[in-house]
Parts: structure tokens; sequence; C-alpha cells
């Protein structure tokens, strides 16, 4: 009998700064999100650590005290890796490894290595392989001695660990390729959403891992992937859902993150086609996360770069079950709670115009009047957009 192969967890180390532009809580908050993706791609974080500095280091991001530091703990713990909260320069990460003798990552290369395991269709793979190869060109220098002495694992994965033999001229022709095989696939995929017929589409957006996917399969009463992990779905998903005699098509899109690679944000400017050529966008949040405000934000200012924000919409605050358990101590009465949780309602009804509604995905809560809202503003579009399809409204 074969024996099983286990994975080893890499152990890793974050590095993060405190700077003018970014407070302590600010960057807890983006480390905390940075060992999720350690998590997500298969390390295990051994210690996160961070510098007070106006602006990083020219030369070593942090300062030559604190890289030192690093390098004892990287060295007495046996880290195999070092991952960094920002993207870092070419000269950056050659300095940092040259002192700490170990993989270094910053947080796009992680983002990418990412989506290079998550990537299933054609569209997604050549996405990924587009977006690597541009972070590539700049880094040619010293990257392949880098990948020579250095063991495989996260940042080794998808379209970078083949190109060790390349120069700068054979990346740029090989970006040129991507682009022209993601443009036919585009062409594809646009003749597709024309051949949907006359119906209005919904498309599921949101940060990462806020339950978009679970949402999806309880409105569609479809099997899509989900799972407790960041980036879990990566390619749209696109069904054709029925509620009250009323047909539309729901699409489940990649989730976006704060600090997302521009060459992934360019690369897949054709997966979110899907976002740009819908009718509405349900823009689905995790209410129970600390930061979700600065997650819609995040969200609106993607949904913005890609000429999307201004279609017609509502918020869709998910997983109130997680909210409850985080934020409700079992002592506190249930007259209590709920005015908490009518406050919490009304400031947002307000902020919305009421444009939102509250519910757990996993738990089936307030589904109904989801349900309720959606088909009426399903009904409203097509009422605009087909006003001939009468049976609809």
């Amino acid at each position: 009998m074969p024996e099983l192969t286990v994975r080893v967890k890499e152990k890793c180390v974050l590095v993060g700064l405190v700077t003018q532009e970014q407070t302590l809580a600010q960057l807890n908050e983006y480390l905390d999100e940075l060992e999720f993706l350690a998590d997500t791609a298969g390390a295990e974080t051994l210690e996160k650590f961070y510098q007070k500095l106006p602006h990083p280091d020219a030369r070593t991001y942090v300062g030559k005290g604190k890289l030192e530091e690093i390098r004892k703990y990287v060295e007495e713990k046996e880290v195999d890796l070092v991952v960094i909260d920002d993207e870092i320069s070419p000269s950056q990460l050659r300095n940092m490894e040259a002192v700490l003798k170990v993989k270094i990552l910053d947080r796009s290369m992680l983002i990418l290595d990412i989506f290079a395991t998550r990537a299933k269709t054609v569209q997604a793979k050549t996405q990924v392989e587009l977006a690597q190869t541009q972070y590539l060109l700049p880094r040619l220098k010293g990257m392949w001695e880098h990948l020579d002495r250095i063991k495989g694992g996260i940042g080794m994965r998808g379209a970078g660990e083949k190109e060790i033999e390349t120069d700068r001229r054979v990346a740029q022709q090989k970006i040129a390729l991507l682009k022209e095989k993601l443009e036919k696939i585009s062409k594809q995929n646009e003749t597709q959403r024309k051949n949907r017929g006359e119906l209005i589409r919904v498309a599921l957006v949101g940060y990462t891992n806020v339950g978009k996917s679970t949402l999806m399969n309880l409105l569609s009463k479809s099997d899509v992937f989900a799972e407790n992990k960041l980036f879990a779905t990566l390619d749209t998903t696109v069904r054709k859902v029925v509620l009250d005699r009323t047909p539309f098509l729901l699409s489940d899109t990649v989730g976006f993150i704060r600090k997302l690679p521009h060459h992934l944000v360019e690369s897949f400017k054709s997966t979110l086609d899907e976002v740009r050529e819908s009718d509405i966008l349900l823009h689905v949040v995790d209410i129970s996360h600390p930061a979700f405000e600065d997650q819609i934000n995040v969200v609106n200012e993607t949904l913005k770069e890609i000429g999307a924000i201004d279609k017609p919409g509502m918020i869709v605050f998910n997983k109130m079950d997680l909210y409850d358990k985080k934020y409700f101590d079992k002592y506190l009465s249930s007259d209590i709670k709920k005015d908490i949780l009518t406050e919490l309602k009304n400031t947002w009804m307000a902020k919305t115009n009421y444009n939102c509604v509250f519910i757990s995905a996993v738990n089936k809560e307030n589904i109904d009047e989801l349900r309720n809202k959606l088909i009426d503003m399903v009904k409203e579009e097509y009422l605009v957009k087909y006003p001939y399809k009468t049976e609809f409204y």
C-alpha cells in the first residue's frame, strides 16, 4: 500500500510598518489578514514583527536594528519564509534576503501564489500567469539565483517557477501572448453573455470570505464551492434563478481584498466583465468582521476602478449569527441584545436609505426578506430594460 504524503506547513513570520499613513490599529488588522492569507497558502505564522517609521527604508524596508532582530528569530526558530505586508522593490527583496537567508515574499506575491493554486479554468490560469509574469518582469535581475538556492513551496507555484531561463525580452513576448489569449477568451465570454437572452443579471460582489458562495448556493439551490478560506472562488459562476416566477441570472465573482496587486486587477478585468455588465449588484458584507466598514470601502473603490459603482443594488449584511457570538456576552439579557441590534440596523438603514438587509446565509435567517427585496429590484429592472416583458412585473 503506497504511503500517504502529508504536506508540512512552512513556518513564517510577518513584517509590517506603522507609518504616517498607517496606524498601529490598522497594521494589526492588516497583519491578521496577512496571517489568514499565509494560512490559505499553507504556512503557519510563528510571529509578527512591526516597526514605526515615517516611511519604508529604501534599502531593507525595515531599519537595520529591526532586520537584525528578525534575523535572530528566523535563525533560532528555523523559519522558512518571511512575508512583508506591503509590495517591496526588487532591491529591497535582494537586500533583505542577503541578511535573512530565507525566502521572502511580499503581500502581492503571496496573493498571486494563492491565485495560482485556486485557478481551475483556462481563463483563470491565464489571468494568474499574466499577473505573475508582469509582477516578475522588473524583478528578473537576480531572481533566478534567488530561486536556484531556495527550496520550493509558497511563492514558487504557477508561472514563476517555469521562467528561470527567461530574459526580459522573452517575458515581454509572453505578456503580449497572454494578453492576446485573454482577449480571445473575453470575446468568447461576451458572446456567451449575449446568448443568455434578455434576462436581468445580478452579480454578488464583496470582500473575500464574506459568504458570497454560500449565498449563491442558497439563492440558486446549486452547489458552488465554498469554504472558510480567502479566495475560495476565483472563477465566475453563473446560474439561472427563478423567484416568484421571475427569472434572472445570478453570478458569483472573485472576492476583493485591500492592497490588491494592480496587475491582478488588470489581469482579471475580463472576469470582472460579469460585474460591469450586470444590472444589479448585491454587495455582500461580513458584519461580524471588526473592520467591515473598511472592507465596504475597499470593495467600493474597486468597483469605481472597473466602472461599476453606480449600478442599482443593495448591501447584504451577512453572518449575523457570528455577530451574535462575537459581540454578545452569554449573560446579556435578550432585551439589551435586541436594543443593540435595532440600533445597528437603524444606523445602516439610514446610511443606505433603507437599501440593505441583515441575514445569516448559513442559518438561513431573514432570507425571505432578501428574496422579496431582490424580486422587487429585478422586476423594476425588467420594467426599465425590457418594458415589453410584462409577464415579469
